[in-house]
């Protein structure tokens, strides 16, 4: 329950990170590739093993890591203009209510229990995912915004379908750190190809404050990774479950730091929206 729970913390810190990345003008993709450099870092030396690049390629979860690292970058560049743009409570419901993807590929890959309560559920929180999102007076660019919680929606449910099925099949629990470093590491492999085709085409200063705001990224992003992983590991519960209960801790944290840090307005519409996704997640939880 511990590490459950220190996953919930640092993952809603990285939504208000990206909230406070659009405040002061930091280039996302460039803090983006120093926070996966960081977290590489962190993971490397976090697992105590010496190993070389060669080896590497060998491990049984390498691909994985591979498909990972490069959905990683893409995802957490529409996280962030999500936050910019959405806020940090739509940012979370867009993330978290993508629960329904890796649940629904828990019943068919793991088994995991399905019934009439836990579908309702999951059409809960798809209702809920728009009545979240939605602005009370829409005009065409609003309406043209909810195009990110849709595409954090799919992507958030996709990295935690295959990163539970990466850990399952491939990933021992004393590799964990070794794992997350290497996932990390290809991210920012994949996140400086980007760059470099990005400043052939617009050449401009890396910028010490991207430097700095990559660096506070990537230390709550690897350590959210890592809990969520040794939650999976403790198989205390269902995957479906502990992905529920770990989302809808993560949706009621964001409405608070919404609401108090950033006075985050809401409007009928999003409240309704944020009562219809705790009730969804609770269905699919205890069904």
């Amino acid at each position: 329950m511990i590490y459950l729970l220190l996953s919930v913390l640092f993952s809603t810190g990285l939504f208000v990170i990206f909230k406070y990345f659009g405040i002061y003008k930091i280039d996302v993709l460039k803090a983006i590739v120093v926070n996966y450099i960081v977290a590489c870092f962190l993971g490397f030396f976090s697992s105590g093993t010496i190993i070389s690049i060669q080896q590497i390629p060998q491990k049984p979860w390498f691909f994985g890591a591979l498909c990972l690292g490069a959905l990683f970058v893409a995802v957490f560049f529409v996280m962030a203009m999500t936050a910019q743009k959405n806020g940090v409570l739509v940012t979370s419901i867009a993330g978290k209510m993508s629960v329904v993807i890796p649940i629904v590929f828990g019943v068919f890959l793991y088994n995991e229990s399905l019934g009439f309560v836990k579908i309702l559920g999951f059409f809960i929180a798809l209702l809920a995912l728009y009545l979240a999102s939605v602005k009370e007076k829409q005009t065409v660019t609003k309406n043209a915004g909810l195009l990110y919680p849709i595409l954090l929606f799919i992507g958030s449910g996709t990295i935690d379908t295959l990163l539970k099925f990466v850990e399952v099949n491939f990933v021992q629990q004393n590799e964990v750190a070794l794992f997350s470093g290497c996932l990390f590491g290809i991210a920012g492999c994949f996140g400086i190809v980007v760059l470099l085709v990005k400043y052939i085409f617009k050449k401009s200063a890396f910028g010490f404050e991207n430097i700095i705001a990559g660096i506070v990224l990537g230390v709550p992003n690897y350590y959210s990774i890592i809990f969520l992983i040794k939650s999976l590991q403790t198989k205390a519960m269902e995957s479906s479950v502990l992905f529920t209960v770990n989302n809808i801790a993560i949706v009621i944290t964001s409405v608070l730091v919404g609401l108090l840090l950033f006075k985050e307005a809401l409007s009928n519409k999003n409240k309704i929206g944020i009562v219809m996704a705790i009730l969804g997640i609770v269905l699919v939880s205890f069904s």
